[in-house]
């Protein structure tokens, strides 16, 4: 039997250790905030008491409980989540939290887009339990992509209708300051194959030649951020967190979004590097 969506959310209780880190839409870091973030289950886990406590520079803390889900959030089994935005709508403010978590580490994702719906800036909140000392990855390289990767996804639906799990393949090969990706999903007569090109920019991966150009900025931790440079109406678009956890093993966290901005469903991808593809 699947576990609940709350039962799910229990997968983050715990005292987490660590910062949020503002950075701007380019990748250039502006501030960085010491917190400590506990959710403890009372009740008997019916119910969840979240405390933000920021460390400096000037002390804050934050108490939230809540015994139900919004429907703008979904969880996996492994405590991974987002929470977001319902609909994208022009001349408004917008964002979306991606969370992944592996054993006693946890990484957070927040992109904010601004009024004229350019990507405005990301937060990333990097955590460990308390009394936990495994170490923060390097910050993400393109080196650290090249390969073929292995992946299992799985998709959760804002309309609750049945999970959707399937496999995938992703190629990533350099030439020269470009980036060639090719993505392979599903099985059979539903198999498809996404194939881009990155221009690569210092940090940043500039994917400009699709109907929504879109830029990856690989950040500290091993943690990546994908997303419009801006969303443009009518057009169907993406945004996603990265985690390279082990130098074979990464995951990646996709909310997606339809042409008319409607929040559609969520995906959780584990990839195993398979093979390493060398640059030129």
């Amino acid at each position: 039997m699947s576990m609940s969506q709350w039962d799910c959310l229990l997968q983050n209780l715990g005292e987490w250790q660590g910062s949020f880190t503002r950075f701007s839409a380019q990748g250039d870091e502006l501030e960085d905030t010491p917190t400590v973030v506990s959710l403890e289950g009372l009740n008997g886990n019916q119910t969840i008491r979240q405390i933000i406590r920021r460390l400096t520079p000037e002390p804050s803390e934050k108490v939230l409980e809540y015994s139900t889900l919004g429907r703008g959030i979904l969880f996996f089994e492994d405590g991974a989540f987002s929470q977001g935005a319902l609909q994208f709508a022009p001349f408004s403010e917008f964002g979306a939290e991606l969370g992944l978590v592996h054993g006693d580490r946890r990484l957070r994702l927040v992109q904010l887009f601004d009024q004229a719906s350019r990507c405005d800036r990301l937060t990333l909140i990097r955590e460990h339990l308390a009394g936990t000392t495994t170490p923060e990855r390097p910050p993400l390289t393109v080196e650290g992509l090249l390969g073929t990767w292995q992946g299992e996804a799985t998709t959760l639906y804002a309309d609750w209708r049945t999970p959707n799990t399937f496999s995938s393949t992703l190629q990533i090969q350099r030439e020269g300051d470009r980036l060639l990706q090719r993505f392979s999903f599903g099985s059979g007569a539903s198999s498809q194959t996404i194939a881009s090109v990155a221009e690569i920019d210092g940090n940043r991966l500039m994917f400009t030649q699709s109907l929504q150009p879109a830029q990856v900025v690989l950040l500290p931790d091993g943690a990546s951020s994908n997303c419009p440079m801006q969303i443009k109406p009518g057009q169907s678009f993406v945004l996603e967190a990265g985690w390279l956890i082990q130098p074979n093993l990464r995951q990646r966290i996709i909310r997606s979004y339809s042409d008319k901005g409607e929040w559609l469903s969520l995906t959780c991808v584990t990839e195993q590097k398979v093979s390493a593809i060398q640059g030129t």
